[in-house]
């Protein structure tokens, strides 16, 4: 431990000091790899967008400043919640500790199924979606399926960010508030570890290969407008890094977006600055390594990661309408990490999205695709066209991508 430094002083948020203004939160422990992208998924996954950073490694210590603000269609943010969270990903500044910590950050989090049947109304999906993200719970698979009866069966299997779910009142906490919300609608309300049938990396997603092509098959040069980000490459200004500048136009999760690349890529970032500039832009700079600890000099590398880079921070999410038979399907996919972690609240959006255009589900799924290139999460959505809402034009089937990708994309 640095001396004078406690394990409390190693997260520090702290409030602005008018309503308007941003909080900042100080992330100071050992360094690992992929720190940065894994404390930004966690400040995606509460809702908040970063509007300023600056964070720096000498290898061994890192120092991390997020400028952070909730955006406006976001829960609540529990604060102490996030704390602990970004707590829970930091190295130990102790070694012992350290090393205890390597060994159990290997081991999956324990899968629960949370099985809630009920009356369908419109909106059900969503409400009970932001009854678990409210309660910190992350939403691994889904499974919902209304009956001809006018009952709908879901099954949730989650994750506790709080790691709590093995305690009887974490439990009946959560089914007390799904009952709750769900009122005279819910029937039964039932939480408990899932079997190993129900391994999250088995949820396979069978897609035809028409539709695999259209949602999953995406080259940069054919993006209709490549001037929405920029790259830089330059090897002159460091002896000993290679400077990537890095403008975009800012988007829900650009900078995690951006590390994951990095973290996939074994790219080490020793200094790095965000911030905001004009006309609803994000701009980086980060001074890089390879993981060798070497500068990226190779032509075809430098182009390869600058690809990469543009495709995740221009498309990052897929959004397509289809035809499932005589039924309409919504498919929303992006990349998993190659630790295995999907994208943090693409379900939470998703169904807000659909509640706002008054859109009932029939039924819903998220299962993993996998390509020569990449693995994917997708969610399928079976829409019911039967209450009012008939998306029988291309333009209203378009208008439902649009909305659906603005409320992904925080537009």
């Amino acid at each position: 431990m640095r001396m004078g430094m406690s394990w409390e002083d190693v997260v520090l948020i702290e409030g602005g000091r008018t309503s308007s203004d941003p909080t900042v939160v100080t992330v100071n422990c050992p360094d690992k790899a992929g720190l940065g992208c894994d404390l930004l998924r966690i400040v995606l996954e509460f809702g908040l967008c970063v509007t300023r950073g600056d964070f720096s490694t000498d290898g061994r210590w890192c120092y991390v400043v997020l400028w952070v603000v909730p955006r406006p269609s976001s829960l609540r943010v529990d604060w102490e919640s996030l704390k602990n969270r970004l707590l829970s990903c930091c190295p130990s500044c102790l070694p012992t500790f350290y090393l205890n910590q390597l060994s159990d950050s290997s081991k999956p989090p324990l899968l629960y199924m949370l099985k809630v049947f009920s009356l369908d109304r419109k909106g059900l999906i969503h409400d009970v979606t932001k009854v678990l993200c409210e309660l910190d719970l992350a939403i691994q698979r889904v499974k919902v399926t209304t009956t001809p009866d006018g009952k709908v069966l879901d099954l949730f299997f989650i994750t506790d960010g709080m790691d709590l779910l093995h305690t009887k009142i974490r439990r009946e906490e959560t089914c007390e508030h799904l009952s709750t919300v769900l009122g005279e609608c819910c029937i039964t309300c039932e939480l408990e570890v899932a079997g190993p049938e129900y391994d999250v990396q088995e949820g396979h997603c069978c897609v035809s290969e028409t539709v695999a092509e259209e949602l999953f098959s995406c080259e940069v040069s054919a993006m209709k407008d490549t001037s929405q980000a920029s790259i830089t490459v330059d090897n002159l200004l460091s002896p000993t890094h290679t400077l990537l500048q890095i403008q975009c136009l800012d988007q829900k999760g650009l900078v995690y977006d951006i590390l994951k690349i990095s973290k996939d890529c074994n790219i080490r970032i020793v200094h790095g600055r965000i911030w905001s500039s004009d006309k609803g832009y994000r701009s980086l700079d980060l001074f890089i390594q390879m993981g060798d600890g070497k500068k990226i000099m190779d032509k075809d590398s430098q182009a390869c990661l600058c690809s990469r880079l543009k495709e995740e921070m221009l498309n990052p999410l897929r959004v397509i309408i289809t035809s499932r038979g005589p039924d309409t399907e919504l498919l929303v996919a992006n990349p998993v990490e190659l630790s295995g972690k999907g994208r943090p609240r693409v379900f939470y959006d998703v169904t807000f999205a659909l509640k706002t255009l008054g859109i009932c589900v029939f039924s819903a799924e998220i299962g993993r695709h996998s390509t020569s290139q990449r693995q994917w999460e997708v969610y399928r959505f079976l829409l019911d066209e039967s209450r009012g809402c008939a998306l029988t034009s291309n333009r209203a089937k378009r208008d439902v991508v649009d909305q659906v990708r603005r409320i992904l994309m925080g537009w």
